[in-house]
């Protein structure tokens, strides 16, 4: 796999999707944008815009206050911690030889973050920014 579609991928499965009961984000559409930043890398990688579901049940759950993972992956997420409206993590995937530690904090209808990871490769920056769109497409 090439050095650009591991980023994308790992991009990809960080994917916030995470809300929680007692913020002010609430269940319904969100879009998600994620801008990836490597160092040493000479074009720059194209941003991911997305849009998900977050569902009642969703919010409701304290696990998905982190990013989501992608099925194959084997990242790790671990010491997750809420303060205030901010979520925050740490990752390690052992086939990548990847660490890394991320945030995100919700405003009402938006939220922001970013994570940063460190692999053989170089270093890794992800920002995300998200908005409410309304209820979700039935």
């Amino acid at each position: 796999m090439t050095f650009r579609k591991i980023a994308i991928a790992l991009a990809l499965c960080a994917l916030p999707t995470a809300v929680f009961a007692a913020s002010p984000v609430k269940p319904g559409k969100w879009e998600a944008k994620m801008q990836t930043e490597m160092t040493g890398m000479p074009i720059k990688i194209p941003p991911v815009t997305v849009t998900h579901c977050i569902t009642k049940e969703d919010a409701e759950n304290p696990e998905k206050l982190v990013p989501q993972q992608r099925k194959n992956s084997d990242c790790k997420f671990s010491d997750m911690k809420i303060d205030g409206n901010t979520v925050s993590w740490k990752m390690t995937c052992e086939k990548q030889q990847m660490t890394g530690e991320g945030h995100m904090t919700y405003n009402g209808d938006s939220y922001d973050g970013a994570m940063h990871m460190n692999m053989a490769q170089g270093e890794m920056n992800v920002k995300y920014s998200g908005k409410y769109l309304g209820a979700c497409d039935k």
